[in-house]
């Protein structure tokens, strides 16, 4: 399938969290005109405390360079856990661009403002220590959770997240406490745009906010989505299926 625009972010690309294969699988199924990466590509986070870098791994990092090269207009927005890009903002990697944030205007003219959202989590800007706690804790979860979904299978029971339950538990407390959707959708109103998309809570959503558009595009550890543009200017989101890879599971959420 070819769209005008894709986003995705929070790959953890280094962590044996990631789904690279099932990412590849998206990207060898879908295509874009553009192609905007909305942080924590690469998780520089987990790669200090422990090298993990299998050969998936290393095949989506061709396979975006590739695309850029092919003319894809591929743009990089670092996030926290791939906060070391930062050092190389307004330069180019291959033929991507590295901008701390960005806009995009739609096909119908809406214009949004993109940014991986980390600076409007006050744990990550005012206690990052908490913040890696977190990310480790959260890795073991995953770990448990591949446990979880094999017994699951075996019973022919539904896939089921355990480690997205534990963290929307916890971080629907920190957000509520730190507005973060909130703050997003204002900062955007402030900036006279009609909209914010982001990533960071890998919580994949579209909605309105006070009349401003708020899109998550979610991750690629669990919910395994992305959010793309159609030519016409709406957007949706897709889930692609993390047990087939083969037909892939979408939900079209029009604004």
């Amino acid at each position: 399938m070819h769209y005008r625009t894709i986003f995705i972010s929070d790959l953890h690309l280094g962590t044996p969290g990631c789904q690279a294969n099932v990412l590849l699988s998206f990207l060898r199924h879908n295509s874009s005109d553009f192609l905007y990466l909305v942080g924590d590509v690469v998780d520089g986070w987990q790669l200090r405390r422990k090298w993990y870098w299998p050969q998936d791994h290393n095949d989506v990092i061709q396979k975006l360079l590739r695309r850029a090269r092919k003319g894809c207009k591929v743009t990089y927005v670092p996030g926290n856990h791939d906060e070391f890009a930062r050092h190389f903002v307004n330069h180019q990697f291959g033929d991507v661009p590295i901008l701390a944030e960005t806009t995009h205007t739609l096909a119908d003219g809406r214009v949004l403002w993109v940014t991986h959202g980390d600076y409007f989590d006050v744990v990550v800007k005012y206690a990052k220590w908490l913040a890696v706690v977190g990310g480790t804790l959260y890795e073991f979860t995953i770990q448990l959770n591949r446990l979880l979904a094999k017994v699951r299978a075996h019973f022919g029971l539904p896939y089921w997240s355990l480690s997205a339950y534990l963290k929307h538990k916890v971080k629907s407390t920190l957000n509520h406490a730190t507005a973060f959707e909130d703050a997003l959708a204002n900062e955007a109103q402030k900036r006279g745009l009609q909209g914010v998309v982001c990533g960071h809570i890998h919580r994949a959503q579209i909605r309105e906010i006070n009349g401003m558009l708020y899109c998550n595009d979610g991750d690629w550890v669990e919910s395994c989505s992305a959010m793309v543009e159609h030519n016409d200017g709406h957007l949706e989101l897709i889930f692609w299926d993390p047990l087939t890879m083969e037909d892939p599971a979408q939900e079209l959420i029009e604004n």
